[in-house]
């Protein structure tokens, strides 16, 4: 058996540490629930509510509209207010009559009874990040 000095056994030691330490990656649980109410786009809503400081909304949440290329919502009214994020793509949308182009970045807002409906024109996926204020 060979011998081993100050500096082979602390790099043993350590080398043993940071192998004590590493663990595997947990899986996560899912977390959400995906939806389908339109051809092509998949509403993906997070599990969960957060109690909102912002006066006039109790609660918030948080859910994706992941629109593929040439899908379009049927423009209903929103059922609460709600701020929306575009993530990932380029969406056309047209709120209460006023068009407009949300590109990558984007945030705007949507009031309670808002009507607004998106299009995706390009040859992308495109992801809006939708923050719910519920009252």
């Amino acid at each position: 058996m060979n011998k081993i000095d100050r500096r082979s056994a602390l790099g043993i030691g350590l080398a043993a540490a940071s192998a004590a330490m590493m663990k595997p990656a947990a899986a996560q649980t899912t977390g959400y629930k995906d939806t389908t109410p339109w051809p092509g786009i998949v509403v993906r809503a997070y599990d969960g509510e957060t109690p909102s400081i912002i006066p006039g909304f109790k609660t918030v949440s948080m859910r994706d509209l992941i629109m593929q290329p040439g899908s379009k919502t049927m423009g209903p009214p929103m059922e609460n207010a709600m701020v929306c994020h575009i993530t990932e793509g380029e969406l056309q949308l047209d709120q209460d009559g006023k068009p407009f182009t949300a590109k990558k970045n984007f945030v705007w807002t949507c009031n309670k009874n808002t009507k607004e409906q998106a299009s995706n024109v390009s040859n992308v996926v495109a992801v809006m990040r939708i923050t719910d204020l519920m009252a």
